[in-house]
């Protein structure tokens, strides 16, 4: 249906994976299967499922996805502010994560009103 790839969205998302991969490293060791690892999956869900919708043939279908990717950037949304709250995340690197993900979010919501109509 669509080259996911040329979604700005997508774009946005993938660059925060890699962001916060690297943010994520300095979190506590003991982390590595609990938070960590949450919070990377849940991140790692939005590019993956903005592509997957991409890939189907229906408008109801790839918004279907959209809803998925949101739930998941909501989702990890609450890890950060969980890692935020344990003093896991620097207030800058948090911050700046924080901002991103709510601008991922708003640009899931316009594309999900798009292909909802």
């Amino acid at each position: 249906m669509h080259d996911f790839r040329q979604l700005e969205v997508w774009k946005k998302s993938i660059q925060l994976c890699k962001t916060y991969y690297f943010f994520s490293k300095e979190f506590p060791k003991d982390e590595l299967f609990g938070l960590i690892s949450q919070s990377r999956r849940c991140l790692y869900s939005i590019p993956s499922n903005i592509a997957e919708g991409a890939g189907r043939d229906t408008k109801p279908q790839f918004s279907h996805f959209l809803n998925i990717a949101l739930g998941s950037s909501f989702e990890f949304e609450t890890q950060i502010i969980i890692a935020k709250e344990c003093e896991f995340f620097p207030e800058d690197k948090f911050q700046k994560t924080l901002t991103e993900i709510q601008h991922i979010q708003n640009m899931i919501i316009k594309l999900k009103q798009v292909y909802s109509s």
